[in-house]
């Protein structure tokens, strides 16, 4: 398959007059324009699929007040996804957006402040559906529940709720535009049996109080002291906090 960078672009480029100065540099430069750079991409898109070529985009830019909390941005060179982000004017001085990030690489957060005209790379994401099958050192091994195929993701990738991981269990896989993956999302909920917690007694049943809990992954959470080893307990894989108890 042949590999080309936007196709045929001068007769889309003398449609849009705001974008005469990208057309002769014909390089990767940032583009404020972002409606623009969206037709742009439609275009080289549609055309790529006339002529069975392939189209790369590396930059996606925007405004940043055109961004929202969820998106996923390239900062310092690295992904973050926008935890929140709000709009300031300070008195008399020039508004600004503080955002509040998360560092998809590290899992640190991280806090900055962008000018309100400032423009930043959105990584445009695709999410698919992966089933997961086994463990492989410190890697995961993940299949594409449409192809099959296998991908092994990183232990850093999926963080604290790698514990809660079953066999077949399915996982939204994100993927960045040039291929990487950003984020394995398990499902909030998951179900799991506990394999050993301390026995209950009738006073322990009456209390309110919690005990260690071990789960079928191997996993250590707290739960009431009315559970048992063999019950089943519905766990939240974000926080691994207990939530109730499943009848089955």
């Amino acid at each position: 398959m042949q590999s080309v960078f936007l196709p045929t672009l001068e007769h889309l480029f003398s449609l849009i007059p705001d974008l005469t100065g990208f057309l002769k540099k014909r390089s990767n430069q940032a583009i404020v324009n972002h409606n623009a750079l969206y037709y742009i991409k439609l275009f080289a898109e549609q055309q790529a699929v006339q002529h069975r070529t392939f189209v790369y985009f590396r930059f996606h830019m925007t405004s940043i007040s055109n961004v929202s909390k969820g998106s996923i941005i390239r900062f310092r060179g690295e992904p973050h996804r926008i935890e929140s982000l709000v709009h300031r004017t300070p008195g008399n001085l020039r508004a600004f957006y503080q955002a509040g990030m998360k560092n998809l690489n590290t899992g640190r957060n991280v806090e900055h402040r962008f000018s309100a005209s400032e423009s930043v790379d959105v990584i445009l994401t695709e999410r698919k559906q992966y089933q997961y099958l086994y463990r492989d050192g410190d890697d995961y091994v993940m299949m594409d529940s449409e192809t099959f195929d296998q991908i092994h993701i990183a232990k850093e990738i999926i963080g604290a709720p790698a514990r809660f991981l079953t066999e077949g269990m399915l996982a939204g896989i994100v993927f960045a535009d040039d291929g990487s993956i950003l984020e394995a999302e398990l499902p909030i909920f998951a179900e799991l049996e506990v394999t050993e917690t301390s026995p209950a007694t009738k006073d322990d049943r009456a209390t309110s109080g919690t005990k260690p809990a071990t789960l079928e992954t191997g996993a250590e959470v707290n739960v009431p002291m009315f559970i048992q080893a063999g019950s089943i307990i519905r766990v939240d894989t974000r926080s691994g906090e207990y939530m109730e108890r499943v009848k089955k």
